[in-house]
């Protein structure tokens, strides 16, 4: 057999492995990572609805912490060909509004602050301005690294405080990770700051950012 022929049938196995109309053999390559990521046009919906959902809960500002795991929890759920039914999304909700409203109370007290010195230090009225701009740029990054790294690793057993314990680990041990999430958070803000209604699929960007970030292949891996 030739090559070309031995990777068409190769390409012909795989495809029939991931839909389940062949057999599955033990190449790592013929198992879906995310089965219910087949379909782009699907899962452009799911982010989308995601987004909303998000948009919809974090309405009083201090919930976002906890709509966001859910909505999360809920795209892992998608991804991976689970029970994506949207009562599981409100009983997500539910539990991660317990702490997360904490969370969501104290966060944007932290970046007004954050904002204010930044301000400030553009004005000359601080001394040691520059020093202290790139302080609070640094403090608003790791807020929102925080914070997404967090939602990323709520679960109702786990609970805020041991998502905000592990988020310095897990930002560290995948610091390239890290710089995408944070990335994502610059494009969330710049599309919402351009037109205020893009904040919906924004939103949804952020949850598959925070769900794939540490689930892409790795060099090494």
């Amino acid at each position: 057999m030739s090559r070309a022929a031995d990777r068409s049938a190769r390409r012909v196995a795989r495809r029939a492995a991931l839909s389940g109309s062949g057999p599955t053999g033990d190449d790592a390559d013929s198992v879906a990572r995310f089965p219910g990521a087949r379909s782009g046009f699907g899962l452009l919906g799911e982010v989308l609805l995601v987004g909303i959902l998000v948009s919809l809960v974090s309405l009083p500002v201090i919930t976002l912490p906890a709509a966001l795991a859910a909505g999360v929890r809920h795209l892992r759920r998608y991804l991976r060909a689970e029970d994506s039914a949207l009562g599981w999304f409100w009983r997500d909700v539910r539990a991660s509004l317990v702490g997360g409203i904490a969370v969501g109370a104290a966060s944007p007290l932290l970046a007004a602050v954050l904002v204010l010195d930044i301000d400030l230090a553009s004005t000359g009225v601080l001394p040691g301005g520059p020093v202290v701009a790139v302080v609070g740029c640094a403090g608003l990054a790791a807020l929102v690294l925080v914070l997404f790294t967090a939602a990323g690793l709520w679960t109702p057993h786990l609970g805020w405080v041991g998502a905000l314990r592990g988020a310095p680990r897990a930002i560290r041990d995948d610091p390239v990770g890290a710089a995408y999430l944070l990335a994502t958070g610059v494009f969330a803000v710049v599309v919402t700051w351009q037109l205020a209604p893009l904040v919906v699929p924004a939103l949804g960007c952020v949850a598959l950012a925070i769900v794939a970030a540490p689930e892409r292949p790795r060099r090494g891996s």
